[in-house]
């Protein structure tokens, strides 16, 4: 199953219901409802907010099924894992290369994720990079304290979002 186009941020669509069926109100109430309480959650463990939204898109980036879900969670948060090498290879790169730190790290970042876009379980470069993004906003002085928090955060988004797509297939069903 080739996943070169990833672009489809719901559900399911094999398990949307066609326009004009009454199906789609139900839908976004679900998603609506299972976001607002994920994202209390979260907020409640002093977790930020955004980052339980990159585990719920991370999730959707292949919603076809659970184990594909998962896949893309585990990219996602191999991304995590790699910003903090990424990190610390600017800080050990920038007092040699200077500016030239940044390029030189984010050239080979790419080559690493995009090169296993055919590798099995870590091919959606999609997750890979929201994980990256997610790691470089957080701006934790604690690099493994901040992985941690993401890990969890989006950790919650992702389940949030498996949920949202077992009710809403419920819907359909």
């Amino acid at each position: 199953m080739s996943h070169a186009h990833v672009t489809d941020l719901t559900p399911d669509t094999a398990a949307t219901p066609a326009a004009g069926n009454g199906g789609g109100i139900g839908f976004t109430l679900i998603a609506a409802a299972v976001a607002s309480v994920a994202v209390f959650l979260v907020a409640l463990a002093g977790l930020p907010p955004w980052a339980m939204f990159v585990g719920w898109v991370t999730w959707f980036t292949r919603p076809a099924s659970v184990r594909q879900g998962a896949y893309s969670v585990v990219c996602l948060w191999c991304g995590l894992a790699l910003a903090v090498a990424a990190q610390l290879s600017i800080a050990s790169l920038a007092p040699v290369v200077g500016q030239a730190a940044l390029p030189i790290t984010v050239f080979a970042v790419a080559t690493l994720v995009v090169g296993l876009r055919s590798a099995p379980v870590l091919d959606n470069p999609v997750a890979w990079f929201l994980g990256l993004i997610g790691s470089f906003a957080l701006h934790a002085s604690d690099r493994l304290e901040g992985t941690i928090v993401l890990v969890e955060a989006t950790g919650i988004g992702a389940a949030a979002a498996l949920l949202c797509g077992q009710l809403q297939r419920r819907l359909t069903g």
